[in-house]
């Protein structure tokens, strides 16, 4: 009997360039996600991040409403897709808990209680009983842990939210490689954000640009080398954050002298790197989207998060694949990167 084909052998390169999209999209159900259905379907669509709440229209139960609920979904999505599909969701504890009380989930913690108690083995429980949620619910990769240094604790976006474990980056440093190990236990896959560090901010990348050149210290990169150095971490976040002394043109998400020379370089990371959602304001607000897209992955990214939380675009993912395949075929970016990109994200789906 002849073997059964893999079915990531021979993939074309719009399906490898939909394998590198993390898609945010509505519906409670699959039938009213049927744009997102045929995007998984029929173009090869890679991941999918979940929310609850819908920032555009100012509604919750975007995604999510009860266990049960949110199983189907992610099963339907699962059932239509070739290739195994990424869910990705923002469970950190705290504020930043997609998967409420009120909808059903188990209450959480924030890092910052995590990190004033600072005992690893109980983070470690903490984070294996998220990772069991979410593993139950068919959900493979936690946008967690926070490994921000908190040094500013009324910066907008992490301290003023307690997303951070501590001002100590050691302490940052353990509650990460606990929280990320309980992931782990649980069978979900983590990644650390916000690269190279988004604690010593004082705005809201979500928001505008963001210069952290004045406030930003490689005391920041700490957690990130150190966890990293332990080499299982799955993933990296990449931040919007601009920083001239790391590189003079770019925020570190565009940046070629921040991930491939200094986080894939200094560090050694060799996983997946994840931008942060290429709609926020950071962006917008400097560059068109197809120069982010085209940037982002001639910096090193290989998985481009497309939220669709801060604008709604039904038509991305096509839109996506058509710029980064018209940005091939002029040369502007090779199909070795794109390819090298590919290894990497099936290492991470285990195919």
């Amino acid at each position: 009997m002849a073997p059964t084909p893999s079915p990531v052998a021979g993939l074309s390169l719009e399906a490898k360039i939909a394998q590198m999209l993390l898609v945010g999209f509505r519906g409670l159900t699959v039938k009213e996600a049927a744009g997102t259905v045929a995007d998984i379907r029929d173009r090869g669509l890679g991941g999918v991040v979940l929310f609850d709440f819908d920032t555009p229209t100012g509604t919750y139960r975007r995604n999510i409403q009860s266990p049960s609920q949110l199983r189907r979904l992610v099963s339907g999505l699962r059932d239509a897709a070739a290739v195994p599909l990424l869910v990705a969701i923002d469970e950190e504890g705290g504020q930043v808990d997609r998967l409420k009380p009120e909808y059903g989930f188990p209450p959480t913690l924030s890092a910052a209680a995590l990190g004033r108690r600072n005992d690893p083995a109980y983070t470690k429980r903490r984070a294996k009983a998220i990772g069991t949620t979410l593993a139950g619910l068919g959900i493979d990769l936690d946008l967690a842990p926070v490994v921000d240094v908190d040094v500013n604790p009324t910066n907008p976006i992490i301290g003023a939210l307690d997303r951070s474990f501590s001002s100590d980056p050691a302490v940052v440093t353990a509650q990460g490689r606990a929280f990320l190990d309980g992931l782990h236990d649980a069978g979900v896959a983590g990644a650390l954000k916000h690269f190279p560090g988004h604690g010593s901010s004082t705005g809201d990348t979500h928001l505008g640009w963001v210069d952290v050149t004045s406030t930003w210290t490689a005391m920041e990169l700490q957690p990130f080398r150190e966890i990293i150095a332990t080499g299982h971490t799955d993933a990296v976040l990449v931040a919007h954050v601009f920083d001239s002394k790391l590189d003079p043109t770019y925020p570190a998400s565009l940046s070629k002298a921040v991930i491939t020379d200094l986080l894939r370089g200094e560090l050694g990371f060799e996983g997946v790197v994840i931008s942060d959602d290429l709609q926020m304001g950071a962006i917008r607000a400097a560059y068109g989207y197809e120069t982010a897209v085209e940037r982002a992955i001639l910096a090193g990214t290989d998985v481009l998060t497309i939220a669709n939380e801060q604008l709604y675009e039904p038509d991305i993912v096509r839109r996506t694949i058509e710029i980064v395949r018209s940005a091939v075929a002029a040369g502007r970016i090779t199909e070795s990167r794109i390819d090298a990109s590919w290894t990497r994200i099936r290492r991470l789906k285990g195919v």
